[in-house]
């Protein structure tokens, strides 16, 4: 087999204990040194506070890896040219004998391969703005709606274009519940504005949908659970929407285009806003993770 499972990873499988998947990017690509070590480390010390097993997801030398030791976080972190792998990427990482950090849908597909069903991440990809004039759509969307697997995620990013994204969502059939509440949260803001047509008001209520998926049989596709970050935690939302006006801007008037757009965006973000939008994105993560570590452990005790 291809994919390597930590032996950590595989006991919890095993014996039917609660695992989380963890994905890389956010360690290689989302955060600067040594700041991503140590938020990996801490978000797999949330997973085990809630009695979970974390399994980061990253490629080592074109093997895929579904957990990670302490040695190897290292490497995703401080290694100069670690990869940003989608799922479209990972055959030929492999092939190559490359090393990258996995993105949500290269995780998404690792992670269910491996037989791990709940996956914490900050916000999805989707539908990109001017859409029409771009066909700029994330990955994730496709992946998600053919892939078996349970995403507890703070929305999309907000520099995307959301209602666009719940569209799509609906036309791929891919489930979306919000939990707690009923409004689509919009990553570094509780509220992207838009409403969802489900609610989830408890880790049990959210393992029961995931039953259902099964006893139905239907296609393989998976469930977001959408929790908002704390309101006292999100960015002011004038400030967003000054900066994202702004940041949109730039972005036309450099000529920013592709997959350079989202990482430009965000990048402009954390700058213009003296790093409270990361702070925001980190607050997210957090939240993310605890719940997920919640939902995988009601899911174990099926």
């Amino acid at each position: 087999m291809v994919t390597v499972v930590s032996e950590e990873v595989r006991e919890a499988l095993d014996a039917h204990r609660p695992v989380v998947a963890l994905e890389s990017t956010i360690i290689a690509h989302g955060l600067p040194r040594p700041r991503n070590l140590r938020v990996a480390l801490e978000l797999e010390d949330v997973v085990r506070r809630e009695g979970a097993v974390p399994a980061t997801i990253a490629v080592l030398d074109g093997r895929p890896h579904v957990g990670l030791d302490k040695q190897q976080l290292e490497r995703v972190a401080n290694e100069d040219g670690m990869r940003k792998l989608g799922h479209r990427d990972l055959p030929l990482a492999v092939a190559a004998g490359a090393s990258g950090a996995t993105t949500v849908s290269a995780t998404a597909l690792l992670a269910a391969l491996a037989g791990v069903r709940v996956f914490a991440t900050g916000g999805l990809g989707g539908v990109h703005r001017e859409w029409t004039v771009t066909q700029d759509e994330s990955a994730d969307l496709g992946l998600l709606a053919r892939t078996r697997i349970t995403v507890v995620c703070a929305g999309v990013k907000s520099i995307l274009d959301v209602p666009a994204t719940l569209q799509r969502l609906e036309t791929l059939g891919v489930a979306v519940a919000g939990y707690r509440t009923a409004r689509f949260p919009g990553f570094y803001l509780s509220d992207s504005g838009h409403p969802v047509d489900w609610t989830l008001d408890s880790p049990e209520e959210a393992a029961e949908v995931m039953r259902a998926q099964d006893a139905l049989g239907g296609p393989e596709s998976a469930l977001i659970v959408a929790h908002p970050v704390p309101e006292a935690e999100q960015l002011d939302p004038e400030l967003h929407a000054r900066v994202l006006t702004d940041a949109l801007h730039a972005c036309e008037e450099e000529g920013v285009t592709g997959q350079a757009v989202t990482p430009f965006l965000l990048d402009y973000l954390v700058r213009h806003t003296d790093g409270a939008s990361l702070s925001a994105n980190l607050a997210a993560v957090r939240g993310n993770v605890r719940l997920a570590a919640r939902v995988a452990a009601a899911w174990a005790r099926r």
